[in-house]
């Protein structure tokens, strides 16, 4: 039996600079992993099937990242041993922050131990990828400055920091936004520098407010203690906080369909 954490992700700022031919867009983000975690659970079986020991609501177990994770990575290396895999979900699904690709990324770095495998991070970053974009970074397990479709990462300097991670209760659809967005104008990449001079910025912000009212109602609420912005595609939107007593007076205001967590990002 091994058990693993799977930490959650927030975008610092997340530019739409370009759309690539595969109809993918091209993207500047600054990811900042924070503890709020999934907890997994990867106990062997010598039956060869690999399978989940625990439900997720409102997952099937064929469309379980975890499960697919799992099972790619015996395509490419066959033989090796069947899995239960148990998901304590603790991440709220389709808030932008990361929650299935951390638990696909953990699930691929849990069974490299347990099976043997011996594989390099830097190919279990390109089975990740197939998974989806966000996946390289959790495999690596740093924060970092990423480009293209999100998986090509550079090291990046980030303090740790409190927030506040507030999730509204619904979960969003990362395709519509994109969708919706396209035909939008880019933005002009940056360097290095600017990041840290301000320029952070969610573009996809102000289409998520469009098609989800209610993010921009959370956006606002959060507006009352400091610079609030939305993580990846949406639901959820953080504030950094100085202390874990602010937040913890924040969350006692917030709606009941809504759900706040002060989270300590990591440094790097």
């Amino acid at each position: 039996m091994l058990t693993r954490l799977a930490p959650a992700k927030i975008n610092l700022f997340l530019h739409v600079t370009g759309r690539f031919d595969d109809g993918y867009h091209e993207l500047q983000t600054a990811y900042h992993l924070i503890d709020w975690c999934d907890e997994i659970e990867f106990e062997l079986t010598s039956d060869g099937t690999i399978s989940r020991g625990r439900a997720i609501e409102g997952v099937e177990e064929a469309n379980d990242i975890t499960v697919i994770a799992a099972r790619k990575l015996r395509s490419r290396f066959p033989g090796s041993q069947g899995v239960i895999i148990r998901c304590r979900k603790q991440i709220p699904i389709g808030a932008g922050l990361g929650g299935g690709s951390s638990d696909a990324a953990t699930t691929l770095l849990a069974l490299n131990e347990l099976w043997g495998l011996g594989a390099e991070l830097n190919k279990l970053a390109e089975i990740g990828l197939e998974l989806g974009a966000d996946v390289p970074v959790f495999i690596f397990g740093k924060n970092a400055w990423a480009e293209g479709k999100g998986e090509i990462l550079s090291s990046v300097s980030i303090s740790k920091q409190l927030y506040l991670v507030v999730f509204p209760g619904f979960s969003v659809s990362t395709a519509r936004i994109f969708e919706a967005f396209h035909g939008t104008s880019y933005t002009e990449k940056i360097a290095y520098e600017p990041f840290f001079t301000g320029n952070m910025v969610n573009d996809l912000e102000e289409i998520t407010c469009t098609l989800y009212p209610e993010v921009r109602t959370l956006i606002d609420f959060l507006k009352n203690w400091g610079l609030t912005r939305m993580t990846g595609s949406g639901s959820a939107a953080f504030i950094p906080i100085q202390s874990r007593e602010l937040g913890e007076s924040i969350i006692a205001e917030l709606p009941t369909t809504w759900v706040g967590r002060v989270c300590l990002g990591q440094s790097s």
